[in-house]
């Protein structure tokens, strides 16, 4: 029997804002979702997650998730490809590499938010274009999910969020623009 009305009346409440998450342990609440969900549930929190792990986001991995048969884990990912393909031309753009290198060519359907992400991309702060990035993302998660009240698919998008808030607690404005910076370097140094 499925228990999303238990599971989800459980979750704590996300903000948007980083600060208002301080004190919140995403560890234990992932392990306790996980733990009240069953069989193919199951399976799709793991395929989200793995989501989120860069050597599985490969021409594949989109393939796959694309294809899926869980409309959250579909639209989900289909903009996760379009902005990830966004950062990449902009920064092939910025860095003067070729167009399209590092680009995953798949049809993911239409990129309405386009225009929204091109100009995130272009915001001079590194942290000011991180957290826009993130915050299109909860924006499109909540676009997904706000006709579902007690299926998967809420779950999910909350377990999307909660990545995201993970992500910021981890960082702190410093650190994050630190890592920024190493990165780059790193992409600058593989041309």
């Amino acid at each position: 029997m499925r228990n999303y009305e238990y599971i989800i009346a459980c979750l704590p409440d996300l903000d948007q804002d980083p600060e208002k998450n301080q004190g919140l342990h995403v560890h234990p609440v992932l392990h306790e979702i996980r733990e009240r969900l069953e069989g193919s549930d199951v399976e799709l929190l793991d395929l989200l997650l793995s989501g989120y792990e860069a050597k599985n986001l490969t021409p594949a991995f989109y393939e796959r998730v694309l294809a899926h048969r869980n409309r959250f884990i579909r639209e989900f990912f289909s903009f996760d490809l379009h902005v990830r393909n966004a950062k990449v031309a902009y920064l092939n753009r910025a860095l003067g590499r070729p167009e399209g290198q590092d680009v995953i060519d798949l049809e993911a359907g239409e990129f309405m938010e386009a225009g929204a992400i091109e100009s995130v991309l272009s915001l001079t702060d590194l942290l000011a274009r991180e957290k826009g990035l993130d915050d299109a993302m909860w924006d499109k998660i909540v676009q997904i999910t706000e006709l579902d009240i007690f299926d998967i698919d809420v779950i999910l998008g909350f377990v999307a969020r909660l990545k995201i808030v993970d992500r910021w607690l981890r960082l702190d404005p410093e650190k994050g623009r630190e890592l920024f910076r190493k990165l780059v370097d790193e992409i600058r140094n593989t041309r």
